[in-house]
């Protein structure tokens, strides 16, 4: 998913779930999401966190 596309969802996710979100680096170089409550990657992988709870 490219990078754009990944915020675009991280941040749909983030507001409907009202949990934080991770974008990572995935192992082939694309983006993806996930809860941050999942993620147990490696923590230089991650390129944002979005909080639906931050101002």
């Amino acid at each position: 998913m490219s990078l754009n596309d990944a915020h675009a969802f991280a941040f749909s996710l983030a507001t409907t779930l009202m949990v934080a979100i991770v974008i990572f680096k995935a192992g082939d170089g694309t983006a993806s999401v996930m809860p941050a409550n999942e993620y147990d990657g490696d923590a230089s992988a991650i390129i944002h966190e979005v909080d639906p709870f931050a101002p």
